[in-house]
Parts: C-alpha cells; sequence; structure tokens
C-alpha cells in the first residue's frame, strides 16, 4: 500500500493521466456497450468513491464490472441493455434492482438513486421500478 494512497483523478490538461479506479470503470462501461463518454465524470467519480467505501482502496475488477452493468441498464433502459448484452443480464439486473429497492442502502441502491439525481436514468426504467427521490 503506497504511503500517500492515491484517489481518483480525472487527469489535468493532459499531463497526468486519468487514475485507474476511473480507467477500469470506463473499460467496464465499455463491456456493457455504452460509451463512457455517456456517463458524467462526477458520476464516475463518486462510483469510484463508493467502489472504494465498499471495497477498500483496491476494489477488485468484478466490482467495477457489477457497477457498470447496474449504471448501464440504467442509461440504456431494458430493452437498449437486452439488445447489447441478452435477456438472462437483462433479467439479473433487473432483480438486482428489486432487490436493492427492498433493502434501500446498498451499494446498488446507491448506484441507481445516483443515476437517478444525475439526471441520466432512463425514464422507462423510473416508471418500471416506481423509483423516486425525496
Amino acid at each position: 500500500m503506497a504511503l500517500f494512497p492515491r484517489g481518483s483523478s480525472l487527469g489535468f490538461f493532459g499531463a497526468y493521466g486519468r487514475s485507474s479506479d476511473l480507467r477500469q470503470l470506463d473499460d467496464a462501461l465499455r463491456t456493457f456497450d455504452v460509451h463512457p463518454k455517456l456517463v458524467p465524470e462526477p458520476v464516475k467519480l463518486t462510483i469510484a468513491k463508493f467502489l472504494k467505501e465498499d471495497f477498500g482502496d483496491e476494489p477488485p475488477a468484478v466490482a467495477f464490472e457489477l457497477a457498470a452493468e447496474l449504471l448501464c441498464y440504467c442509461v440504456v433502459g431494458a430493452n437498449g441493455f437486452a439488445g447489447a448484452n441478452g435477456t438472462p443480464a437483462t433479467q439479473e439486473v433487473e432483480n438486482r434492482i428489486e432487490k436493492s429497492l427492498l433493502s434501500g442502502r446498498n451499494f446498488d441502491a446507491r448506484v441507481i438513486l445516483l443515476a437517478l439525481h444525475a439526471n441520466i436514468i432512463q425514464p422507462s426504467v423510473i416508471e418500471m421500478f416506481g423509483l423516486e427521490s425525496d
């Protein structure tokens, strides 16, 4: 572990590169057929923060994939996600959303709420699951 761990970073005028956690998240978004530019940088920084809170300073690759999968579903909706990733993956994400609505404060619920507050969630997802924020 580094003496001074590096936080998430967007880079600085091209002189410094993006932090590895943001690069991993960008790669995971591409895995689920969503271009990283469709997700605002503050949303990605917040997800990186959530990942570090839940999985420690060096989250495993699977954590980035789980976060990206859920976020991509929220961004493109059920039909878009199913078209790119198949019906089984879509049903799996929908089950995760249902479970997160029951528990209320887990990682998935925070990602969904973030997408809702950032206004990047498809209206069809909001309607399908009856999402709202207070």
